[in-house]
């Protein structure tokens, strides 16, 4: 069983912006989530090569893909 305070990757994004576009028009539905990028907290951005992530609860992962549309 998973616990309530884990979280699942929805997608997975080339920069920060696309990822923060996408957590907007998530929250605007009421699906909370956080970006997730090994940036140094945005002092370095040449760090996220590995890509960054939006995460969301797994119980909000159905409605988050709903939201978003299909991965591209």
């Amino acid at each position: 069983m998973k616990g309530q305070n884990e979280l699942v990757v929805v997608r997975d994004f080339l920069n920060r912006a696309e990822a923060e576009i996408a957590q907007g028009a998530l929250e605007a539905e009421g699906v909370h989530s956080i970006v997730q990028a090994d940036d140094a907290g945005r002092e370095e951005p040449g760090l996220w090569m590995g890509g960054v992530k939006l995460l969301v609860r797994p119980v909000d992962l159905r409605a988050a893909n709903e939201i978003l549309g299909p991965a591209r």
